[in-house]
């Protein structure tokens, strides 16, 4: 799951993969704005099929912290 999220902000973000790694955070590393960020939920949603409610991803920093998040959702690896 955590390479499939690394795919999915590195497309977003117009990034390589190689430079995201678990602990890589969006706003401070990446320098990702909340556009950026919503743009990053609604393919997740997509990928996962899952639907992501603002309010509890927009505390989320990291990519592990997502996938942290989407497994407790119930999405699996």
């Amino acid at each position: 799951m955590l390479e499939k999220i690394r795919e999915i902000v590195a497309r977003q973000l117009n990034l390589e993969v190689s430079g995201i790694k678990e602990d890589t955070s969006f706003k401070d590393e990446l320098g990702a704005d909340s556009l950026d960020l919503f743009e990053v939920v609604m393919s997740l949603e997509e990928e996962f099929d899952i639907e992501l409610p603002p309010e509890e991803v927009s505390n989320l920093n990291t990519i592990a912290e997502v996938a942290e998040y989407l497994k407790s959702r119930g999405v699996e690896d």
